[in-house]
């Protein structure tokens, strides 16, 4: 359906393009003049800005004479410099607010052709952002023949024109190209990576926008092996693609510091700045001029680095070890930690100002227990990276995979180092695995020694011993309460007196007495029965 909305054409009257020049005038091309020329976009009213000195007198004939039905209204547009951004950008936004708009009477478009760049730019994000409710309208010389080409017939149209909507919605192959880059910058975080965790993408993505947007201190927190380090390299790297930081990325483990060698690390030192100092030394936050600084652990940093670190990341200046002219250096700092900085800085081995400043953006990544919907799509990734390293391609047996998928994502399974307890899993069983199929044997022994690791050493009381795959079945709840009922078992006498303790607190409020059968009847859901326990069968 055509809309049948008066057309209503706000732009600047062009001092330039759009002033005439004599007798010459209608041989030049006069950009909101033109508009006036189209038989296929009729405009009633023309809102003009211009300056207050500016004679309209032959504009508004010429107006006239090519539509005379379409009104002209001058607005005056007063700035000292139409090329300070701020000026302009302040005088259109108090224009738009002052405007009588009225969008279901009438329609809007916004002519970009004319004004310095600094006001078209300011009229495309005041459109862009709502305040002028219209459509843009470009209008561009006429394709055909030279610009100044004479012509005999006033009334022929001097140029082309397009109006651009700005709603993307509408443009679904821009809106697609969108969503696609926007993958591909998250997916380019998470190593390349599926996720279903809608959790951890929401995560990724933040993180990605301030790696974007942002020069400030990133801090990465999270347990021993969530991946602080590789996220930490693949922001550097997002960074260095979009020429944001140059290629340089530093890393240094805190752990590893200690005493004048993290001073001399960190800062570099002068020659003679210590016993041993026999020559100048650069220091890592000089290295890292204009790329990434990542410090890992950085909880383990001393108090003085902490002071020398917080002044470097303020001052972008330092003074290394024995020196006296301070040192010069840009970087952006990524902070890595396993724990909680807070409780630092309440012991006394963290500074709060420095923590304040890292605090900014602080991110927490999570653990493999808490993204278990991840855990198959990082299996693959792992599969493939060994075979990338060893040139060897391995595969899982159907039946071993259920296994081992089954056994990870378990409330048994402590990943007590994350993905690192993952990757060198699947690197076990890859390695031993007979003719690059790794077997229900190569799983069940992965799944001792991890148990093993995690100090949960098989014996005979353990569920695990007792029920083998079907423990991991089981809820938390039934898991925890089971665990109780069998210790119980062992420590008693009989059936009978392992119930009276078991039901104690009911007893007295029952008719039935009989504890033994209750008990039995409740190991018998599990499988298990009571000379099994005792050892007795």
């Amino acid at each position: 359906m055509n809309d049948t909305r008066p057309t209503v054409v706000l732009g600047f009257y062009g001092s330039t393009l759009d002033a005439p020049k004599g007798v010459q005038r209608w041989k030049r091309w006069r950009p909101t003049l033109s508009l006036l020329q189209h038989d296929d976009l009729l405009v009633d009213r023309l809102e003009l800005l211009c300056s207050p000195r500016t004679d309209l007198r032959v504009f508004l004939e010429d107006a006239k004479r090519l539509s005379p039905d379409t009104r002209v209204h001058r607005h005056d547009f007063v700035v000292d410099d139409p090329w300070d951004f701020e000026q302009v950008y302040e005088a259109l936004h108090a224009f738009a607010r002052s405007f009588p708009f009225d969008a279901e009477r009438e329609r809007y478009l916004v002519h970009l052709t004319t004004g310095t760049h600094v006001a078209q730019i300011c009229l495309f994000l005041l459109t862009e952002n709502g305040f002028f409710p219209a459509s843009l309208l470009q209008s561009s010389p006429p394709r055909r023949g030279p610009r100044d080409a004479p012509s005999n017939d006033e009334t022929e149209p001097r140029s082309d024109y397009a109006i651009i909507d700005l709603d993307l919605a509408r443009y679904e192959r821009i809106a697609r190209r969108f969503d696609a880059e926007r993958e591909e910058r998250t997916g380019f975080l998470k190593a390349g990576i599926a996720t279903h965790d809608e959790s951890f993408n929401a995560l990724i993505d933040r993180i990605e926008r301030v790696a974007e947007a942002s020069r400030a201190p990133i801090l990465l927190s999270g347990e021993t092996g969530v991946g602080k380090t590789q996220l930490a390299r693949r922001i550097h790297a997002l960074k260095a693609e979009r020429g944001q930081s140059s290629k340089t990325f530093v890393e240094v483990n805190c752990a590893t510091l200690r005493g004048d060698q993290a001073m001399s690390t960190l800062f570099g030192h002068e020659r003679g700045a210590f016993t041993g100092a026999t020559a100048k030394r650069r220091g890592l936050l000089q290295n890292a001029h204009g790329g990434v600084l990542f410090l890992d652990e950085i909880g383990e940093l001393g108090l003085d680095e902490q002071a020398m670190l917080l002044t470097a990341i303020e001052d972008k200046r330092f003074v290394p070890l024995g020196g006296e002219r301070p040192i010069e250096s840009d970087f952006q700092l990524l902070a890595g930690t396993n724990r909680d900085l807070n409780v630092r800085v309440r012991e006394g081995r963290f500074r709060e100002d420095l923590l304040a400043r890292l605090c900014l953006w602080h991110f927490r990544l999570p653990s493999l227990r808490e993204r278990l919907a991840d855990l198959e799509p990082n299996l693959d990734f792992e599969l493939e990276r060994f075979a990338r390293q060893t040139g060897r391609r391995v595969v899982f047996a159907s039946d071993a995979r259920l296994a081992f998928v089954r056994f990870a994502t378990s409330p048994s399974a402590r990943w007590s180092h994350n993905f690192r307890d993952l990757g060198a899993a699947v690197v076990r069983m890859a390695t031993l695995a007979p003719g690059g199929r790794i077997r229900r044997t190569e799983v069940d022994d992965e799944i001792a020694r991890l148990r093993a690791t995690w100090g949960e050493e098989p014996s005979a009381s353990s569920l695990h011993a007792m029920l083998g795959d079907a423990a991991d079945e089981l809820d938390l709840f039934d898991r925890v309460q089971l665990q109780a009922v069998v210790e119980v078992c062992r420590a008693s006498d009989s059936l009978s007196d392992a119930g009276r303790r078991l039901f104690d607190k009911s007893l007295a409020r029952r008719t039935s007495k009989n504890d033994a059968d209750r008990l039995r009847k409740y190991l018998a859901r599990f499988g298990l029965e009571w000379r099994v326990l005792r050892g007795e069968g």
